[in-house]
C-alpha cells in the first residue's frame, strides 16, 4: 500500500510537470509551481527528485517516448525508404506543430547544462530510426552507400533547426494558413529526402 502510494504521488508530479512544460514551457515549470499543481508540498517534492535536472530527466523521456513511438510506427510502415523516411519526418513535424510549447522545450528552449545533456541523450532514438532506413534503403539499393549514422545525425539536426522558428510562432500563424504546417512538413520532408542523394540508378534512365 505504501509502496502505491509513493508511485501515484511520483506520477502525480510527474504529470504535473509535463503539463506545465506543455502549457508554457520549460520556464514556466519551476519546482514550486511543480508541486502547487501536483498539490504537494515543494520539500516533499524534493524528496522524490533531489533536483530539477533529475526531475526532468522524467519529463522528457516520458514525453518524448511518445513522439519515437509515433515515428517508429511510421518508419515501420509499407513504402520504400525514402518515402518511409519522409513519412517519419512529417509525422514529428506534425506532432510537434500540435503542441508546440512542449516541442519547443523538447527540442530547442534554453534550459539549464544538465538538463541539456539530458535532452540531447533523447535525441539518439531518432537517429537510430533514420539510421535503420538509410541502411535499409543502402541494402535494397535505393541508396547510394554511405554513413547511416552520420546522416542520421545530420538528419535529426536539420529538423530540429528547421522547427525552432516555426515553434516559437503564436498560434494565429497556423490558424491564418491551415495549410502552413502540411507545406512545412513536406518541405523539410523533402530536404531531408535530398539530403540522402540522387537515387544509384537515376541516370540510367
Amino acid at each position: 500500500m505504501m509502496e502505491e502510494r509513493l508511485a501515484r504521488t511520483r506520477e502525480e508530479i510527474v504529470t504535473a510537470a509535463l503539463a506545465l512544460v506543455a502549457s508554457g514551457g520549460y520556464a514556466a515549470a519551476s519546482m514550486p509551481a511543480i508541486a502547487t499543481r501536483a498539490e504537494v508540498s515543494t520539500g516533499l517534492l524534493y524528496r522524490y527528485f533531489p533536483s530539477k535536472a533529475d526531475l526532468f530527466e522524467e519529463v522528457f523521456r516520458r514525453a518524448s517516448q511518445r513522439e519515437i513511438d509515433a515515428c517508429a510506427r511510421r518508419a515501420a510502415q509499407p513504402g520504400t525508404a525514402r518515402e518511409r523516411l519522409a513519412g517519419v519526418v512529417e509525422t514529428f513535424a506534425r506532432r510537434a506543430l500540435k503542441g508546440p510549447r512542449l516541442a519547443w522545450a523538447l527540442l530547442a528552449e534554453p534550459v539549464d547544462p544538465a538538463i541539456e545533456a539530458e535532452r540531447l541523450r533523447y535525441r539518439q532514438p531518432y537517429r537510430d530510426i533514420f539510421a535503420q532506413l538509410v541502411r535499409e534503403g543502402i541494402a535494397s539499393g535505393e541508396i547510394a552507400p554511405q554513413d547511416a549514422d552520420i546522416v542520421a545525425a545530420a538528419i535529426v539536426g536539420a529538423i530540429a533547426e528547421a522547427m525552432a522558428g516555426p515553434l516559437t510562432q503564436p498560434p494565429e500563424a497556423s490558424a491564418a494558413d491551415p495549410e502552413r504546417d502540411a507545406r512545412l512538413g513536406a518541405a523539410i520532408a523533402r530536404f531531408c529526402v535530398q539530403a540522402l542523394g540522387p537515387h544509384p540508378h537515376s541516370g540510367a534512365g
